[in-house]
């Protein structure tokens, strides 16, 4: 029953996809322009999107057309290498990825990405969650990005080093253990407190995914919902950046390097024992196994349906066609057809980023497949019951440069033990001065 409708959802899709090609007369407001000839179509993402084999599928059902993508390691080289090409005017692929967490700086420069409404993106509205829709919508109205995933967030954890430590190894009875439905930090650094007890080894990997993680939760993060900056004297920000002191005091942290993770070794030799995983996380932590040289058999992670404090969005992103395109039809149709759902399906089988269409969503819910690089766990299923609930935070213009280079250093030197949580702290608003405007 389950393939039959996936079946029948591929076919539907795919004769969108050829109408579509076929219907889109008009240019959009860049340079583009219709062409009779072969076309070339550059593509830019980041992290694991799972869009590799989905290429060879569409040059396949459309003659004429072929693909060169560039895949870049981290959303933050994206960002870098997406605004250098917009200061110089040149150089931006036909679809460009781009990141939640600078989205806002985006939207700043909205005028130079195409209106995708010009190319039927309001007949698709209803396909995906209400917020992800109101996320690529700038101020006048104007949409600039086909949804692909959103970043509900569960717990990823090593059973192996849950078992040395005497702690129970079940998914179910580690969701109970971190206080079910009301898990709250408190728990989880409790939990991780009684667990570097008992082994001598961290329990998370470095604070600053865990500081992102409970920033996400907040109705307000670096940003007021109307955009004002919201950092110094924010008591909720103070709260949780003292769990993160006593934690690193405690130490509950590996500071381990972001992305790195001693080239995925420490994934497979009990590093550390947890990870906030949204679900794009998921297919980063799958390579760093395979690089560390583990295999799910034997030095597998697994995934629980818990998250301390509740319901959080970890990223997301959008595909966008730049007016530096010179093909901007023959673009938004490739970024449509990769964000339906369908696409969507088959980029979280591979690499893991949770779909941001409601018909995918559904679909991982219904099928609870096995995921065998994660102890057999059914983690689409779970990632939709984590997403209920989930609200997007308002994203300003420096949301990404604060987490990454205002706490990030700070965070650093807290988990290193250079800096006790009040002079790290300092060292952050101090660099907010420096590096964030007004």
């Amino acid at each position: 029953m389950l393939a039959s409708r996936r079946t029948g959802i591929a076919a539907t899709l795919a004769g969108a996809t050829a109408f579509a090609l076929l219907a889109t007369g008009c240019t959009a407001s860049g340079s583009g322009e219709a062409s009779d000839g072969p076309i070339e179509l550059t593509v830019t993402t980041f992290n694991a999107m799972g869009f590799d084999d989905l290429y060879a599928e569409y040059e396949a059902a459309n003659p004429g057309i072929t693909i060169s993508a560039n895949n870049i390691d981290t959303g933050g080289n994206a960002r870098t290498d997406a605004f250098t090409k917009l200061a110089a005017g040149s150089g931006l692929a036909d679809v460009v990825a781009i990141e939640e967490g600078w989205l806002g700086s985006i939207m700043e420069v909205s005028n130079q990405f195409v209106d995708l409404r010009e190319y039927g993106i309001e007949d698709r509205k209803a396909d995906w969650v209400d917020w992800k829709y109101a996320q690529a919508t700038d101020s006048e109205g104007r949409v600039i990005g086909y949804g692909t995933d959103i970043g509900p967030e569960g717990l990823c954890y090593n059973p192996a080093a849950f078992e040395a430590a005497g702690m129970p190894a079940d998914r179910e009875a580690v969701a109970e253990m971190l206080g079910g439905d009301d898990a709250t930090w408190e728990d989880y650094f409790a939990a991780g407190k009684k667990y570097q007890q008992a082994t001598g080894k961290a329990w998370y990997d470095h604070s600053g995914f865990v500081w992102n993680a409970m920033v996400n939760q907040l109705p307000e993060g670096y940003y007021t919902s109307d955009g004002e900056l919201n950092v110094e004297g924010n008591k909720d920000l103070q709260e949780r950046w003292g769990w993160i002191a006593d934690g690193a005091a405690s130490k509950l942290s590996a500071a381990q390097t972001a992305w790195d993770w001693n080239g995925g070794k420490s994934f497979n030799d009990g590093t550390f024992a947890t990870f906030v995983c949204p679900g794009w996380m998921l297919g980063v932590i799958k390579g760093n196994v395979e690089a560390g040289g583990g295999d799910a058999e034997n030095t597998g992670w697994d995934f629980a349906d818990v998250f301390p404090g509740g319901p959080a969005n970890w990223g997301g992103s959008f595909l966008s066609v730049p007016t530096q395109s010179k093909h901007p039809k023959e673009a938004a149709a490739l970024a449509s057809w990769l964000s339906e759902p369908e696409q969507q399906l088959r980029a979280f089988e591979t690499a893991g980023p949770f779909p941001s269409t409601l018909d995918a969503q559904e679909q991982l819910t219904t099928e609870a497949a096995a995921d065998e690089a994660f102890s057999g766990s059914p983690t689409g299923a779970i990632l939709a019951a984590r997403a209920e609930g989930v609200k997007a935070q308002f994203k300003g213009p420096d949301d990404s440069l604060i987490q990454e280079n205002v706490f990030g250093p700070a965070l650093q030197k807290l988990d290193r033990g250079e800096l006790d949580g009040n002079g790290a702290w300092n060292e952050a608003i101090t660099l907010l001065g420096e590096l964030v405007k007004n």
